[in-house]
């Protein structure tokens, strides 16, 4: 293991170190201990039945996704600046607070029962400076922290099914650098390579704190417990997290830990994917002889076994070339899974893996897609996919996956300005939101579209909305922000100052009304519950009616 972390990692060592993974410096001092310990879960007060509400926008409905904003149709949990709120959904008052400034900025959360999973990007302040997550119970008046959990590392993503929280965290080697700055660049370049190979396989291996009510324990990912893929980046180490919400406390994680680094997470309810992008091998620093491109960029696939509710299992890797745009660029079906990717030689491609042995191999490809260009938006939906690419105009591919040995593309179909993001929305119909453009390529503001795709030999513009001068829509980078209600056609997309909500027909796309954005803050989420929609912003939650989204209440934080 050693050796080959070594081998991987020297060559992209430059003259300042390797990038982020350096942590040469801890900070001093200790996180607060979480509080008084809460009792048991208990079932939540549903106060009647459950009424219609909105889940995450996630990429498949098997696999939630953490977000600032948690609902189950009674309460409403969001993390806003360094607070977490809970709202009673049909009083619409806060009925609860927690300060969690003294454990760093909180990024998102996910929610089980009475129980909440704060993740923190980076939450330690001891000699374990890395991501952190904490268990809160949401019964008391006072939402209370019943465990804490630190590492080495960086958050990569997590993902939640049932009870049971994933999180995969990348972490690299703990390496003390010379840095001696009078050094010329060689000299510093052969300095730092000696720094490597001068680590040992503890410097390498993440640690751990948990703490609760019993105190704080300590540990740490064992070397026989790392697995070598057979193609792997090297340069970190890899893991995933198991945590049951449902529990009194959180456990160590039961790390699954791979040799390799990861940036993109992809999840049904039985698999999970992590892809190495691979960006400082395409990339190698200053000082590094060596050519500038040493070979085409490639993308690394690890498959992970998450179908039962205990320790994952990590079963198989591969490698496709080419970069991925973001986690719907992926997606497993009928065992095989099929990743979109744009090439180095300015086209695109679909390429489908399957699983032999501990392998992710190619089965099939279709390739030559959007020439010159590169994705900007993929949607699978079970035997069909949709690629949306762009430099002057859209073409957005329609494609038959049902053969996975023979992918093809059925339809095309050309408009101006381009989409980024993908939503199926039944009856052959298909959502896009992105930019609108001039025959130049010229971005020009918001566009929403709506797509005819039941024919897939013949994809067809429907009706579109433009927004000109509008910027872009958050929704085009987090599909999170996205907010389709199929009940009533509701489409919500945030714009600069609030808000747009769209009715989307059959076949027309029309303006409801714009949701504002009080106090000038950006409006981060929407979601519906019963009759009301919600609208999340970094002051507070307004509530407006459904239907004529009249303004019905404001809660101020």
């Amino acid at each position: 293991l050693l050796s080959n972390l070594h081998a991987a990692t020297r060559p992209l060592v430059g003259a300042y170190g390797f990038g982020v993974t350096d942590l040469n410096e801890a900070v001093p001092g200790g996180a607060p201990a979480p509080g008084a310990m809460a009792a048991a879960p208990k079932a939540a007060d549903a106060g009647g039945s459950t009424p219609a509400y909105s889940g995450t926008n996630t990429a498949e409905p098997g696999a939630d996704e953490p977000d600032l904003v948690k609902t189950d149709g009674h309460r409403i949990v969001t993390v806003t600046g360094t607070t977490l709120h809970v709202v009673d959904a049909r009083t619409r008052a806060v009925t609860g607070t927690l300060e969690l400034s003294g454990y760093g900025q909180p990024q998102s959360l996910l929610l089980a029962g009475d129980r909440a999973l704060v993740l923190f990007p980076w939450g330690g302040t001891g000699e374990i400076a890395g991501p952190r997550v904490l268990l809160v119970d949401l019964v008391p008046a006072t939402p209370t922290v019943l465990s804490g959990y630190v590492t080495d590392g960086s958050l990569v993503d997590a993902r939640q099914v049932g009870t049971v929280a994933r999180v995969v965290v990348r972490s690299g080697p703990r390496i003390r650098y010379p840095l001696d700055l009078g050094a010329d660049p060689a000299g510093r370049v052969a300095a730092n390579q000696a720094a490597v190979d001068r680590t040992g396989v503890d410097d390498w291996l993440p640690r751990y704190s948990v703490t609760g009510r019993n105190g704080t324990q300590t540990g740490r990912v064992e070397c026989g417990a790392v697995r070598l893929p057979t193609r792997y980046s090297g340069t970190s180490l890899l893991s995933v997290l198991t945590f049951d919400l449902s529990k009194p406390a959180l456990s160590d994680g039961d790390p699954v830990t791979i040799a390799a680094d990861g940036q993109t997470v992809y999840a049904n309810g039985t698999s999970l994917y992590v892809v190495n992008g691979n960006q400082w091998m395409a990339w190698p620093q200053a000082g590094f002889r060596g050519p500038a491109r040493p070979f085409p960029h490639q993308s690394e696939v690890y498959q992970f076994d998450i179908s039962g509710t205990g320790t994952p299992r990590y079963v198989a890797g591969g490698v496709v070339p080419g970069w991925v745009v973001n986690q719907y660029a992926l997606s497993e079906w009928q065992d095989h899974l099929r990743v979109a990717t744009t090439l180095d030689t300015g086209s695109s491609q679909v390429a489908v893996l399957g699983r032999a042995g501990g392998a992710l191999t190619q089965v099939g490809v279709v390739g030559g897609l959007g020439k010159g260009q590169r994705i900007y938006g993929v949607r699978f939906a079970g035997p069909v996919g949709y690629v949306v690419t762009f430099r002057q105009t859209d073409p957005l591919y329609t494609l038959d996956l049902r053969d996975p040995a023979r992918p093809r593309v059925t339809g095309e179909l050309e408009i101006d300005g381009y989409s980024a993001y993908l939503h199926p929305a039944g009856d052959g119909r298909l959502i896009g939101v992105g930019q609108a453009a001039n025959s130049q390529g010229r971005v020009q503001g918001l566009q929403v579209s709506l797509f005819d795709v039941g024919d897939p030999a013949r994809p067809s513009l429907l009706a579109r909305y433009q927004l000109a001068g509008s910027g872009h829509s958050i929704a085009e980078f987090d599909p999170h922000a996205f907010l389709y209600w199929a009940q009533t056609g509701l489409v919500v997309v945030p714009v600069q100052g609030g808000a747009v909500a769209l009715k989307a027909g059959d076949r027309s796309l029309q303006e409801s009304g714009r949701l504002p954005a009080p106090q000038g803050q950006p409006l981060l989420r929407a979601l519906v519950v019963g009759t009301t929609l919600w609208s999340v912003t970094g002051a507070g939650l307004a509530a407006a009616d459904l239907s004529s989204l009249a303004p019905q209440a404001w809660l101020a934080f």
